[in-house]
């Protein structure tokens, strides 16, 4: 079973996102309830208030002591007994600066390197059942149940895509030149990212697609297909079923492969001298 925290921490690894602790002190002087953290994107935060007299810590619980801005680094405190924070009494902030992506985006991201990464694919599992007849179990590929070799591949698809929404956002920074002479290449930034995406070849993408195509999986992995057969008879297709093991007593399962050519229907709305099942 592929590990979450696991592949988040190769992700950061891998884009330089790593978290950073963050402990910040604020004195009471009866004139502010909101105060702004060291860091922005704060995560994991516990927050509580020490007193001199009489001496004794509190602990704030969350939306009824304080009010925390994540994405701002900021806690505002809504109890009137620490709002504002009075002369001696110290407000002590903890948590973990996410840096630019928190791990809940990171999962967001998992989630579609997963997908993108195990689509179409799924793994069996022969059985016997209460009768006594052999069965076949095919469960979707997903992070339960994701091989352990392949939990890397993820993580790299999931660095891709993260590099994809750097570059996005800096797609809109403009060189700057001033009549003085000075010159700031900010695209720079942009076209560094695009050359550690890669393409299929180089890059963070051609790492996955190399070891993606080693195993064969991924999108681009080889795949055998079933060509479908049209009766002269009846001119229709005829039906295709899932291929089984020679012990497998489930019943057959019909397959409905995608067809081609919607776009010449006839749309005159004129019927046509056919007998659905006899030809035509």
């Amino acid at each position: 079973m592929a590990d979450t925290p696991g592949i988040i921490r190769r992700i950061r690894n891998e884009i330089g996102d790593m978290q950073s602790p963050v402990l910040d002190t604020f004195l009471g002087a009866d004139e502010l309830a909101s105060y702004d953290l060291s860091e922005t994107g704060v995560a994991d935060v516990s927050a509580k208030v020490t007193t001199t007299e009489p001496a004794a810590t509190i602990d704030l619980v969350p939306d009824i002591d304080y009010v925390l801005d994540s994405a701002e680094g900021r806690i505002v405190l809504i109890n009137p007994a620490y709002s504002p924070l009075h002369h001696g009494q110290t407000l002590i902030v903890r948590g973990v600066s996410t840096g630019l992506f928190t791990d809940v985006d990171l999962e967001q991201y998992i989630g579609d390197a997963v997908k993108q990464h195990a689509y179409g694919r799924s793994l069996t599992t022969r059985y016997r059942d209460a009768h006594g007849f052999i069965r076949y179990d095919h469960k979707p590929i997903g992070l339960e149940n994701l091989p352990a070799i392949e939990e890397p591949l993820v993580a790299y698809l999931a660095a891709i895509n993260c590099l994809w929404t750097l570059a996005t956002d800096a797609a809109t920074d403009i060189d700057i030149s001033t009549a003085e002479g000075t010159f700031v290449p900010r695209t720079q930034r942009y076209r560094q990212l695009m050359q550690h995406i890669g393409d299929a070849t180089t890059g963070l993408q051609g790492r996955y697609n190399a070891l993606a195509q080693q195993l064969n999986v991924g999108l681009g992995r080889i795949e055998m297909f079933t060509a479908r057969r049209v009766s002269r008879t009846t001119n229709r297709l005829v039906p295709v079923f899932v291929e089984r093991e020679y012990d497998d007593s489930s019943m057959p399962k019909r397959l409905l492969p995608p067809i081609d050519g919607e776009e010449y229907a006839d749309e005159s709305n004129v019927a046509s001298p056919a007998y659905p099942g006899l030809w035509g």
